[in-house]
């Protein structure tokens, strides 16, 4: 570490067993569904609903989160190659000179997984007659919690980072064989997730009759994916054809989440924009 920047040279691999690597990544992904699912069952138990249904919600999240944040990213980012080589999208593993191997799923957009996670929600809602509105508004606070501990899986691959900054604060990521500084915009948006997080469980929790269903997702899509838009200026492009785009893939995709969220927080202004929970009816099921 010297005066000016940050050495970065941390192993993205936590230990390897005969070919089959351990990444840290994966780590801190399993510890963002583990995360998730202790703040989600306080939720739940604060608000007397059983945590069966929390355990049905966990199910449909974990498949929604990797198969969409995976098909997002085959999809917007790589579709070339993708397309010809499909069963490299399904499962994790990627042909070699020396055959098959796995390779973990190396390739994931979060706003596939956005995607897929709202239409598991529609699902869930209309199985477990939990309304919509009510468990995407606690959901989306466990999500914000959640990035934080994916975007230091980030960090720790040495991936996905800005431009060169003469900030004391910049990191050198040696494993990506960078000599300068960058910007660490991993860190940028862990912060930014936690920030987001902390207001969104104050605002859950306020007195404030104007906190109507809707504001909270609401102000979530809009701020979240606000600062997603913001901080792509200071990142490298992800693929190299993006860099003939007036705004990077990511951008383009944070844009109709951002006016979403705008529009709900608007519209949950002066009304509620989803059902009332309703426990009776959930203990007949």
């Amino acid at each position: 570490m010297s005066l000016l920047s940050i050495t970065w040279n941390v192993s993205p691999t936590l230990f390897n067993l005969g070919g089959f690597e351990i990444r840290w990544y994966g780590i801190l992904y399993a510890c963002a569904f583990i995360v998730s699912y202790i703040l989600l069952k306080k939720m739940f138990k604060k608000e007397g609903v059983d945590v069966a249904y929390l355990d049905k919600l966990t199910f449909y999240c974990f498949f929604a989160v990797v198969i969409g944040a995976r098909l997002g990213h085959c999809i917007f980012y790589d579709f070339t190659y993708y397309s010809h080589h499909i069963i490299e999208m399904i499962l994790p593993i990627k042909e070699t000179a020396d055959g098959w191997r796995f390779s973990g799923y190396q390739g994931l957009a979060s706003h596939g997984g956005a995607i897929g996670i709202i239409i598991a929600l529609i699902i869930y809602s209309r199985k477990t007659n939990i309304p919509f509105m009510w468990v995407v508004e606690r959901l989306v606070i466990a999500i914000c919690f959640a990035g934080v501990l994916i975007r230091l899986g980030n960090l720790m691959n040495s991936e996905i980072y800005g431009f060169p900054t003469t900030l004391p604060w910049g990191f050198v990521f040696v494993r990506d064989h960078q000599t300068v500084a960058c910007h660490p915009t991993q860190l940028y948006e862990a912060l930014s997730y936690l920030a987001i997080g902390l207001v969104l469980y104050y605002l859950l929790n306020s007195k404030n009759k104007r906190i109507n269903q809707g504001m909270i997702f609401g102000l979530f899509l809009a701020l979240l994916f606000g600062v997603r838009f913001l901080l792509e200026f200071l990142k490298n492009n992800q693929e190299s054809w993006e860099d003939s785009l007036p705004i990077d893939m990511g951008q383009i995709l944070s844009i109709p989440f951002i006016l979403a969220g705008i529009v709900l927080v608007i519209l949950s202004w002066n009304k509620d924009l989803g059902k009332t929970l309703d426990i009776k009816l959930l203990k007949k099921k």
